[in-house]
């Protein structure tokens, strides 16, 4: 049985942690509001990219660019891994490895077993994880500098990487896995295709087509300004996807650290109990010893 000592120095211990789950979870929650306000100024810019393209690809002209180029045969595919540096964040890594297995393996399923993959982590955990986890036909890349926390201008670096090695025939496909942000509560594990590009996804779903072109005239031509413009629509993409994930990470440390910071609440309760408990019974001791003695004399 643990003595009055050892659990007030417990009881320390638990508070200091409570403390330090508590500050960690303020911290977070201040990160997701500035990864918010991110997504607020740059999700307008990529559906204003998104309504630029509707209305080219209803100007009724022929396109064609290297970046929507569907390949017959996939033989090499490429898929960027985002995860964190950091631990701390529950469940976070461990559902997106396991999204991204699923995926892979649907890949395999529709492209064929002999299929290469070039995985791309983007945090150390994923490194970690990756390199324990590649099997036959996959292979890990690292670039330096790509981690869970590169700036805007590392992000477009390594966009630029991918989209040349998918223009020279490196790679067939090029993938981005990665966990989407709805809410603080909400994180949904999300896989997009990020080359070829699809005209679905260039058009958006909100586009009317009854509207395009009335006032527009394309100088120079509309394939000039749609090959101007895809590249812009791409880095675009990756710039949200990371800052999806960044706001997801920080939102999944809040839940973990106030799940934390319940349970040491909890055993704080407890512990404070069995000390009080423990207390009275050795004033109880105590006083029983006094009048034992005074019986007795």
């Amino acid at each position: 049985m643990a003595t009055l000592r050892e659990l007030k120095t417990r009881i320390g211990s638990v508070a200091s942690s409570e403390k330090i789950t508590g500050a960690m979870k303020m911290i977070s929650s201040a990160k997701v509001h500035k990864f918010e306000s991110s997504l607020k100024q740059l999700v307008p810019y990529r559906q204003q990219i998104k309504y630029i393209m509707g209305h080219i690809l209803s100007s009724g002209t022929e396109f064609s660019s290297p970046l929507t180029d569907a390949r017959k045969d996939v033989a090499n595919i490429a898929v960027v891994v985002f995860g964190s540096d950091d631990g701390l964040c529950g469940a976070y890594n461990i559902n997106i490895f396991k999204a991204i297995h699923e995926e892979i393996r649907k890949l395999q399923d529709q492209y064929g077993a002999n299929v290469h993959f070039d995985i791309y982590p983007v945090g150390k955990k994923m490194e970690k994880a990756w390199a324990k986890a590649a099997g036959a036909g996959m292979k890990v890349v690292h670039v330096d500098g790509v981690d869970s926390k590169m700036d805007p201008e590392k992000v477009n670096e390594l966009t630029h990487s991918l989209r040349r090695k998918f223009s020279d025939h490196t790679y067939d496909l090029v993938s981005v896995g990665y966990m989407k942000y709805f809410s603080m509560s909400r994180q949904r594990p999300a896989f997009e295709q990020l080359f070829p590009l699809s005209m679905e996804n260039l058009r958006g779903d909100d586009f009317d087509a009854s509207e395009a072109n009335k006032l527009y005239i394309f100088e120079p031509d509309a394939n000039s300004i749609f090959n101007a413009v895809l590249p812009m629509f791409v880095l675009s993409t990756m710039q949200e996807i990371t800052i999806q994930n960044r706001a997801s990470e920080q939102a999944a440390r809040v839940m973990a650290m106030q799940s934390a910071n319940d349970n040491a609440k909890k055993l704080l309760e407890e512990l404070n109990l069995d000390y009080n408990k423990l207390r009275q019974e050795s004033i109880t001791t105590e006083l029983l010893d006094i009048l034992g003695g005074q019986v007795e004399r």
